[in-house]
């Protein structure tokens, strides 16, 4: 897969936006609760900044990349986003921690331009039965990170401090729009059809697809589901090393590190069985697996047996993320790439920035055991809304959307 020159220069690209934005995450969570004292409000509102552009601007953000050239708009991007830290630092230089959340919303606003922008280039210049392998490559590499991000993003943070953390964060993102100069030129077929249609009308044919796809309407609903569990106990792992394992903030790079290291096994084990699981299976099991992991680590108190619950997660999660996206690879063709992630992205991220902005306080007014019991429970729905699903031998068919108006 690697002798392929768009898929080897969007992984490094890809993982220097990974090292960034983990060194970044890191510096502004630990530098917010230094300051507000480890308030859980505050902690949920970092993850709102970095998750609400996702539900915000993923469908605009998906239509025009349907519409632009790739490899344009993954290098504006990545120089926007790297110019917007720059702009932060000089903010908070005379300004207060809140500008903070800025450098991540407007970052978070710019990925949902290029990440689209990736995948519609892999689609169109990756053979289709390497399709999962390459998803399972990703996992991969965003499973490394998941070991060493919060090493580094801790280690930085402590000895240099939130400037220098937030520098070296825009010099990657410099990097990461030089790497992308060496992608082949985008040809001609990639831009815009030789019938031009207006922006609201190819977003409303992108929406009418995914309701038009079994598979792609079935996993909108999954995505609804997952988005509020994940989001609800997304912030509160901090809380997991504080309250549950008695151990100070800095303890939570540990168990992330557990996870992660569990995340780039796992994923590398479903590399090599790809081709012989159906992605909806892989998805289902992952689901299934993260209903229990969640479940114990809410309730556990014991630093082996949670650490021993991250490596379990860690191990059948890259099954989640490898899952959802071969399906929408394989259940949409390459125009509407763009699209379908749009459509369906809102909804994940959606939820998931509802759960963000009450699982602080849900927390604070019952307790945390409370918050990982609804959120494993989430998980399991998510799951059974898959079943019907499992009965099919090959994923459905991309269903060619409807022009009329």
């Amino acid at each position: 897969m690697l002798k392929n020159p768009y898929i080897r220069t969007i992984i490094a690209s890809n993982a220097l936006l990974n090292l960034g934005i983990w060194v970044r995450n890191f510096a502004i969570l630990l530098y917010v609760t230094d300051l507000t004292q480890n308030d859980p409000v505050y902690v949920s509102l970092i993850s709102v900044a970095e998750f609400a552009p996702i539900f915000l601007f993923a469908i605009i953000g998906g239509t025009f990349a349907d519409r632009w050239r790739p490899k344009r708009t993954m290098i504006s991007c990545d120089l926007l986003s790297a110019a917007s830290i720059f702009i932060v630092l000089l903010a908070l230089w005379y300004g207060s921690w809140q500008v903070l959340l800025l450098s991540t919303f407007f970052s978070a606003i710019l990925s949902q331009f290029s990440q689209p922008s990736a995948m519609k280039l892999l689609k169109q210049q990756v053979e289709p039965e390497q399709l999962q392998g390459v998803m399972a490559l990703f996992q991969s590499l965003m499973a490394l990170f998941m070991v060493i991000g919060p090493v580094i993003g801790t280690f930085i943070y402590q000895h240099f401090g939130i400037f220098v953390s937030l520098s070296i964060t825009g010099i990657l993102f410099l990097i990461s729009a030089l790497v992308l100069t060496r992608i082949p030129q985008d040809e001609r077929e990639l831009e815009i059809d030789d019938h031009p249609t207006h922006f609201i009308q190819e977003l409303k044919e992108g929406i009418r697809y995914v309701w038009n796809n079994r598979t792609l309407r079935t996993l909108g609903g999954t995505f609804t589901v997952i988005g509020l569990a994940v989001g609800l106990i997304q912030p509160l792992m901090i809380f997991v090393a504080i309250e549950n394992l008695g151990q100070n903030k800095e303890f939570l790079q540990w168990p992330l590190m557990a996870n992660g290291a569990a995340m780039l096994i796992g994923g590398g084990m479903i590399m090599g069985v790809a081709k012989k699981v159906q992605p909806q299976m892989l998805l289902v099991t992952g689901l299934l697996v993260s209903t229990l992991a969640t479940f114990g680590v809410g309730w556990s108190h014991s630093i082996v047996l949670t650490m021993t619950l991250q490596v379990f997660s860690g191990l059948f999660y890259p099954c989640i993320h490898i899952g959802i996206n071969t399906m929408m690879m394989k259940n949409a063709e390459a125009a509407f790439i763009g699209r379908v992630g749009g459509a369906l992205s809102p909804l994940f991220s959606g939820m998931m920035v509802v759960g963000m902005s009450i699982g602080g306080t849900l927390k604070r007014e019952s307790s945390l055991d409370t918050v990982y019991t609804v959120s494993a429970g989430l998980f399991l729905v998510g799951a059974m809304l898959l079943f019907p699903l499992l009965r099919d031998r090959q994923s459905v068919q991309a269903v060619v959307a409807d022009d009329s108006e």
